[in-house]
């Protein structure tokens, strides 16, 4: 199949695109490269610095690839950022879509993925978080990611547009090459945090509140491969050949890991000291957040290849110890 990846210079774009090639398919790539690398593209994947909402481009390309199915991982992803300046975030996250969709109806590309965010459920919902709960997100970021999904709801029933939807918790680790990995400015993820410490690229890090009530006191969050989040999409390719047809799916190890153990683990995997202070708990966090990914399992027949944090944080390791600058070391 011909894919277009939107975002395909991005951290899960990029990976994704590997397993697309991994699997046989064609993947064309489009960024604008506001946070993506284009190092993170091979040379000989067709490639595209192109804006989603520029909409004469993409309709070319849309022809020109022969494009079957589009893969949607351009979103804006800092929670903070979209509570003080959401007006960026909407016109990223709801506004742009919106013209792809657009754009691709005029083209008669009827197949899309979409990469949504456990944020959509809210920080009331109790897990394992399933796809039956509620969306009732708390932030602007989370508030788009859920706009555009009841869109795509729309969009199946009236155009009958096929849609994969898939909610995912923290995605991490890196390509089992080494060669492509986690690169953002500002990082604000965990692991590449905790490995930018053990490295010695920052002085020490924050462990917000050790009061929750989890085994270690810290709070625990589903931390799923991001080779396997792409796997996932792919597995959904064959279910959107029936028209109008709309999935939903969580994606996670449904085994959680406190922070305390991520610490721990990045210093069993690197073999380094990991700086840390505690501080107060920060507001918005809940003490634990996973996934029931039982869905993913039965209908598309999923499986992670990476089930333990140490395998994911391996992978994350491999990647940050050979390109401690990202993607800046590479030639």
């Amino acid at each position: 199949m011909n894919v277009l990846v939107v975002g395909g210079a991005g951290y899960i774009g990029s990976h994704c695109v590997r397993q697309l090639q991994a699997a046989g398919h064609k993947a064309v790539v489009m960024d604008s490269l506001v946070y993506g690398h284009r190092k993170a593209v091979s040379p000989e994947t067709p490639f595209y610095d192109c804006d989603m909402a520029d909409r004469p481009a993409l309709l070319e390309i849309l022809k020109k690839e022969q494009i079957e199915l589009v893969m949607h991982f351009a979103a804006f992803a800092y929670v903070g950022e979209s509570m003080s300046d959401p007006l960026k975030y909407y016109d990223n996250n709801v506004a742009k879509p919106l013209s792809l969709l657009q754009t691709m109806r005029e083209a008669g590309v009827t197949k899309f993925v979409f990469s949504s965010s456990c944020t959509v459920l809210g920080e009331e919902a109790e897990p394992p978080f399933t796809e039956a709960m509620p969306l009732r997100p708390i932030s602007a970021y989370g508030q788009t990611k859920a706009d555009v999904e009841v869109i795509l709801e729309y969009c199946a029933k009236a155009y009958g547009m096929s849609a994969a939807i898939f909610r995912y918790f923290n995605a991490s680790g890196a390509n089992e090459a080494g060669d492509i990995g986690e690169d953002h400015d500002p990082e604000t993820h965990l692991i590449p945090i905790a490995i930018q410490c053990a490295l010695g690229q920052r002085k020490q890090m924050y462990v917000f509140g050790d009061d929750y009530p989890t085994p270690d006191g810290t709070c625990l969050r589903d931390y799923v491969h991001v080779d396997d989040l792409s796997r996932a999409h792919i597995a959904a390719f064959p279910k959107l050949e029936e028209e109008g047809v709309l999935l939903k799916y969580n994606l996670g190890t449904g085994t959680p890991a406190s922070v305390l153990e991520i610490i721990k683990t990045v210093e069993d995997v690197s073999g380094l000291p990991v700086p840390y202070e505690l501080g107060p708990r920060r507001s918005g966090d809940v003490p634990a957040a996973y996934a029931d990914s039982k869905k993913a399992k039965e209908e598309l027949g999923w499986e992670p290849q990476y089930p333990t944090i140490r395998s994911i944080i391996e992978t994350a390791w491999k990647w940050h110890k050979a390109h401690p600058k990202g993607y800046d070391d590479r030639d």
